[in-house]
């Protein structure tokens, strides 16, 4: 579908709104003349109260003459002298595209990448250009692959898409808008109806009669069937819209391949989400890592850490690459699927552009790890940058540990707490264990029927595996407590118990063995603490 036509789509679609605002007008004003033809009356009057606010939410829909503007990323804004390699770049490929350059980049803590435009005259007019432009996806692209992916997204200044959009956005946030208010009037419809009864039920309570039970069904459904009118059209609406967006899409990729070729364009678009899966495990199993400690990774590294995970985690995300995913295209989704995007590039005749430009991107800034901690001031919440920063990567995992370990509150604590009417400590649960009220205490803890009802040997063997969970924790925050263990950090594999002075790594025999052991002994069908205690600080043992 040309522009033009998509063009004449968009404003038929926005007009279909109008359209529809006015039959709704027309058929209230309708239902007022039909009502006061009968006769007057409280009936009558009050029919014409409903038809006035119905109206209300339609004609302030209509008259939302300015498609209102989005808000900028949260980034770095960015000038050529700040950038030259970069903005020679996009200027480079803007040119190659046959389309106008963006006025204003913006780099952005997302895996992504964008463009925007804020055309005039409902995009018959062209506006100022922005390119929003993901530090993340420079860490993990190639130079080539940046070069297929600012190709694209320049294909959508190339066909029109960033002018149209001001038309198809302008149509769903009328449309929003509308329904939004229909519900906001019906809800509070309804909190005023549950008040009156409320205050009514008081009354009655207060003279010694039973409070009738609130019910508030089909309070507010005149609006609500407004609103479902204007949903209905609305999922027309996105389901239209969205439907040319997919076919912009496709058009974006073929310039990409066109301009950076198409191995790149293929190999850029199996990166994407592969970096933004990456990158959503990065932010919750590294970045935020300390925030329960309430400590940050070092300065520059919240975002400069996921180049990190990236290389150390490289054969994995080259398995990740070739299995594209396949979910299904939903009538609502703005993208056609990946897979279906790469094999489309793939089936493209080859063109010998294999070996181009294959650097880091990152490499294009001019200092990326003043970027990287610019953005940090940038993209992060007050909040987060008033934490003070860690040394290192080791020091912020063991603080993570030592304030998880410290928090921890396992059902073996609870059960504890509850038996002895005392504070849940490891040398309590010890003298507990010494005195031979194990398993009494284990009653305590939450148990499944089949649990509950098994007697002797079997109820031992229930809850061991609770009981033993949770001894362990408790033993490792004694450590943590009095600095006796510390965690080995890995950008490749999940972190480490190191027990200082032990000499080896748990998973491996020697003091994870004696450990192990020496929890076993104290959960035996008749226990003995001796080895734990033995492993334990003095301080512990006399607590």
């Amino acid at each position: 579908m040309g522009a033009t036509l998509r063009a004449l789509r968009a404003l038929v679609l926005l007009l279909g709104f109008y359209l529809l605002s006015l039959v709704l007008l027309a058929a209230l004003i309708g239902l007022d003349v039909l009502v006061f033809s009968w006769g007057h009356g409280p009936l009558t009057a009050k029919v014409g109260f409903v038809t006035v606010l119905l109206a209300i939410p339609v004609v302030r829909g209509m008259l939302m003459l300015r498609t209102p503007k989005g808000e900028d990323a949260p980034g770095i804004p960015v000038t050529e002298a700040d950038e030259p390699r970069l903005w020679t770049l996009v200027r480079d490929i803007a040119a190659a595209a046959g389309t106008r350059a963006p006025d204003r980049i913006v780099l952005t803590g997302e895996v992504n990448a964008a463009v925007s435009e804020n055309p005039r005259l409902l995009g018959l007019l062209p506006g100022p250009r922005r390119l929003y432009l993901g530090v993340p996806l420079l860490t993990g692209l190639t130079e080539a692959q940046l070069r297929s992916v600012l190709a694209h997204e320049f294909g959508h200044f190339t066909g029109g898409d960033t002018r149209l959009s001001a038309l198809v956005v302008r149509g769903r946030v009328q449309i929003a808008r509308v329904i939004g208010q229909f519900h906001e009037k019906a809800d509070d419809k309804v909190a005023a109806d549950r008040a009156r009864q409320e205050r009514a039920s008081a009354k009655r309570v207060a003279k010694g009669k039973k409070a009738k039970q609130v019910d508030t069904t089909g309070v507010g459904a005149t609006y609500r069937t407004m609103a479902r009118i204007y949903t209905a059209y609305g999922k027309f609406y996105l389901r239209a819209s969205l439907s040319t967006a997919r076919g912009q899409e496709f058009a974006a990729d073929l310039t990409a391949a066109r301009i950076a070729g198409r191995d790149a364009t293929a190999s850029a678009l199996r990166e994407i989400p592969v970096l933004s899966a990456s990158h959503d495990f990065y932010l919750e199993s590294y970045a935020t890592l300390g925030l329960q400690a309430r400590l940050m990774p070092p300065r520059g590294e919240f975002f400069g850490g996921f180049g990190r995970l990236l290389t150390a985690r490289e054969l994995e995300l080259a398995d990740l690459r070739s299995e594209l995913p396949e979910e299904p295209a939903g009538p609502y989704d703005s993208h056609p699927p990946i897979a279906e995007r790469v094999r489309r590039i793939e089936a493209l005749p080859a063109d010998g552009r294999t070996d181009e430009a294959r650097g880091a991107a990152l490499s294009l800034l001019s200092d990326p790890a003043r970027t990287l901690a610019a953005l940090e001031d940038a993209a992060l919440a007050d909040e987060l940058l008033r934490y003070p920063r860690a040394a290192g990567w080791e020091e912020l995992l063991d603080a993570s540990m030592a304030a998880g370990l410290s928090a921890t509150q396992t059902p073996l604590h609870r059960a504890l707490a509850g038996y002895t009417g005392q504070p849940a400590t490891l040398p309590a649960l010890l003298d507990v264990i010494d005195d031979g009220r194990l398993w009494r205490l284990a009653e305590k803890l939450p148990l499944s029927e089949e649990a509950a009802a098994a007697k002797g040997r079997a109820f031992r063997e229930f809850v061991r595996p609770v009981l033993s969970r949770s001894l362990r924790t408790m033993v490792l925050a004694e450590f943590s407590a009095r600095s006796l263990l510390h965690w080995e950090f890995s950008w490749s594999q999940p972190a480490s118990l190191r027990l200082p002075g032990w000499g080896s790594e748990t998973g491996q025999g020697g003091p994870e063995a004696e450990l192990e052991a020496a929890l076993e002994a104290a959960l035996a069908d008749h226990p003995d603490t001796t080895r734990l205690r033995a492993l334990l600080p003095p301080a512990t043992q006399n607590a």
